[in-house]
């Protein structure tokens, strides 16, 4: 059986809503590479069809864990992947041919230790969904930080950092991020956000929570950074309420 070059490792608690369309795109981009791939869904024990969803629709495999926290999923996907490139996709999150080539591509040139995407919210959405994504796209590129929604990086690396800190409930890629640039760094490499082909991310929480509920987080997570470790105060990246209308 031959090695996959590339491993996409998508974490997913209670996505069977959204997980098909995910992987439907995975699927079409995959199928653009000449080398050969594999999709791993992380079922982070999830009380709806995730696990189930994942097999019919292209997943290669899927990994259970146990423990509802994002860290540890990515990190038990990459645990039984075979890749020597590590991409990692949330499951709300679609992406283009054009980007898992050029991340590949530009992990194979050498240059690279990996990398991150500019993000676009599929859909309409409000205001300030547009000034949160315009800020993050700004913030993203001038500090070379990953959104978690597309991130890419070596595996060499990726071990080399001990992968994502498992301390952390919420802002594990921007932590991850830092040490791969560092790592970079010290090797010669870079970390850069890809801009040919942005991430198209799901605008749920958006709907999910009002404006004044977002920026009561943004604004505690500003006050107070180690709240990233407590999964009570991340409860909005870990609750899934009934959407609004």
């Amino acid at each position: 059986m031959q090695i996959p070059e590339y491993s996409i490792i998508i974490p997913a608690y209670n996505e069977a809503e959204e997980l098909a369309a995910t992987l439907a795109a995975v699927r079409t981009a995959m199928r653009a590479e000449a080398t050969c791939g594999e999709c791993l869904v992380v079922d982070n024990n999830s009380s709806d069809a995730t696990a189930a969803i994942a097999l019919e629709h292209g997943a290669d495999q899927v990994v259970f864990e146990p423990v509802n926290q994002i860290a540890r999923a990515r990190n038990a996907g990459v645990a039984v992947s075979k890749g020597r490139y590590l991409i990692f996709i949330d499951a709300d999150t679609r992406i283009a041919p054009a980007l898992l080539t050029e991340s590949l591509s530009q992990l194979r040139s050498g240059n690279l230790v990996g990398g991150g995407s500019v993000l676009e919210f599929e859909g309409t959405i409000s205001a300030i969904g547009n000034l949160g994504i315009s800020l993050w796209r700004q913030i993203s590129k001038l500090t070379r930080t990953a959104a978690g929604s597309y991130l890419f990086c070596r595996r060499d690396a990726f071990e080399s950092v001990g992968g994502f800190d498992q301390k952390l409930y919420a802002s594990e890629e921007v932590r991850l991020s830092r040490l791969l640039r560092k790592w970079g760094k010290a090797n010669g490499k870079r970390f850069e956000i890809l801009e040919l082909a942005p991430a198209l991310t799901s605008a749920r929480k958006l709907k999910w929570y009002s404006s004044g509920e977002i920026l009561a987080w943004m604004l505690l997570m500003l006050l107070l950074p180690i709240a990233v470790r407590s999964k009570k105060m991340c409860a909005f990246w870990y609750k899934r309420p009934l959407a609004k209308t």
